[in-house]
């Protein structure tokens, strides 16, 4: 299995709030996001990862820390800016197309264990097209909710499952056959990955739902002392 990791997002909230460091070398616990990130896609025994990040001039100091890093995973490096993660997605379906594969988004920390039991679990439904990582540890402005049947299937997203405890937790596994799905989501207008989710179960794809440990979305300043502070409890949620 690849992976895929999106980390083309620009951090305009945490330049905002005078970091200005680009988003996946913001320092988390000692350690910037996208070595967190990386590191667990390596403990989950991924070899290859197809990375994602935006062609702005910031994006070289990103770039240049993976290209010296001396230690797996082998990455393939895409420059490109792009408006959305659902295009950042799009972005990476020729270096990820050839089988089943693990999406990420760069700002996720979680505990080291916990990717490689998602994936464990994932594999367990055989027949998914997709199968999401979900939490109940909610810290985010907007999460994406969702509802589950007994058997982990999907059966409401977004809005429609707005009292549901569950959101995404930011780690997903797709089946290729999803891409075929490309052109009809830019003719609906879709712009966000959350959209693209929604879009597929409603086009009777198979969608599961993995709960996995806790958490935390880095995506605003506030957020970084969050992730530190379970980073520096040894992952206690």
């Amino acid at each position: 299995m690849k992976a895929g990791l999106i980390a083309a997002g620009t951090g305009e909230r945490m330049r905002a709030a005078g970091i200005t460091a680009p988003k996946p070398l913001i320092d988390v616990a000692g350690r910037p996001l996208i070595e967190h990130v990386l590191g667990a896609i390596a403990a989950a025994g991924i070899a290859d990862v197809a990375c994602i990040f935006n062609a702005e001039s910031e994006a070289d100091a990103v770039e240049a820390y993976c290209r010296r890093r001396g230690t797996g995973p082998r990455l393939q490096i895409i420059r490109r800016t792009t408006p959305s993660s659902m295009e950042s997605l799009f972005a990476l379906a020729p270096h990820l197309g050839d089988g089943p594969f693990l999406l990420l988004t760069v700002d996720a920390v979680f505990a080291p264990t916990v990717l490689r039991d998602f994936l464990a679990a994932a594999a367990a439904h055989a027949d998914a097209d997709v199968v999401l990582a979900v939490t109940d540890f909610v810290d985010d402005e907007k999460p994406l909710r969702l509802a589950l049947a007994a058997d982990g299937r999907v059966t409401a997203i977004g809005d429609n499952a707005a009292s549901s405890p569950l959101i995404t937790a930011g780690f997903y596994v797709f089946q290729p056959r999803v891409f075929r799905e490309i052109d009809a989501a830019c003719a609906a207008g879709l712009t966000a990955l959350r959209q693209w989710l929604g879009h597929l179960c409603g086009r009777g794809f198979r969608v599961y739902g993995v709960r996995t440990g806790k958490t935390v979305d880095v995506d605003r300043p506030q957020d970084i002392a969050t992730a530190e502070a379970f980073v520096r409890s040894g992952f206690v949620s």
